[in-house]
């Protein structure tokens, strides 16, 4: 999903939750004049930012957690593809060139179009706050729909999914050394096999994007098992961004009567 700046703002708004609709003509920031309170106001395209009711990312809280016996299993099979890890500016990102795979939610198939970090986490898990977060972002065949896996990471052992690329992100963190802001690093064929596994525990509530234009009607599944990644890691996901977006979690949003589904898997 690599995108280019003559890319539509409407085709963009669909993919904003690893580029902003239009960043490059309107300059959004984690810090300062055009941080996260001002989003709202940057642009009459970003209003939901200010005035949303299902905003991302929030809390899990225990008691807003409810047991839904009809949610199915989160079934994937992604599948070996090219793909491309890319400077989004404000998060760095893995952008895939075929098809990866799918996921079905109420009966509609969401294809993986790609993958970016976060850090620190956006959500929460009852107050905690996590060293960073991953999201799946998968869109409906139209580019209509949303829907994004999430998971969250505490320091520990080192990702496999991170270690797979991370010597491509010593040379995107040079590139950007040397002035190359918008680089771009081949992956050649990228196995995600690791993140394929099956989920025993996840999250489902309707949310937004939570880069502008925070559009609404994000189906989020967060995942209940909490990865890790070692420090040298958690740098690696930095190191490129300017100082601006190096914390680059948009901060909690009110739930407005939201609930969580929980989906429990039983043999």
């Amino acid at each position: 999903m690599a995108l280019q700046i003559y890319f539509s703002i409407l085709f963009i708004a669909t993919l904003a939750l690893c580029t902003s609709a239009n960043y490059n003509s309107v300059n959004f920031s984690y810090i300062g004049p055009n941080g996260p309170e001002k989003w709202g106001t940057l642009s009459p395209s970003f209003a939901a930012c200010s005035n949303g009711k299902a905003q991302s990312p929030v809390d899990l809280v225990m008691t807003d957690i409810v047991m839904n016996q009809e949610l199915k299993s989160l079934d994937r099979n992604y599948l070996p593809t090219n793909a491309t890890l890319v400077n989004n500016q404000f998060n760095i990102g893995v952008h895939f060139e075929g098809k990866v795979g799918d996921i079905n939610i109420n009966g509609m198939n969401y294809s993986l179009r790609q993958l970016h970090w976060h850090a620190p986490a956006e959500h929460r898990a009852h107050g905690r706050l996590h060293e960073a977060e991953l999201h799946l972002v998968h869109l409906t065949e139209d580019n209509n729909n949303i829907a994004v896996i999430a998971a969250l990471y505490n320091l520990g052992d080192p990702d496999p999914l991170i270690s797979k690329i991370e010597d491509k992100f010593y040379e995107l963190a040079n590139e950007n050394r040397v002035g190359n802001k918008d680089a771009k690093i081949a992956l050649g064929t990228f196995d995600v096999e690791e993140i394929n596994k099956r989920i025993h525990r996840y999250y489902r509530y309707i949310g937004s994007l939570t880069t502008p234009p925070c559009k609404e009607g994000v189906i989020w599944n967060i995942i209940g098992k909490v990865r890790t990644l070692s420090k040298e890691q958690l740098k690696l996901l930095k190191a490129p961004l300017g100082p601006e977006f190096q914390h680059n979690a948009r901060p909690l949003q009110p739930l407005n009567g939201r609930k969580f589904e929980m989906y429990n898997y039983h043999k």
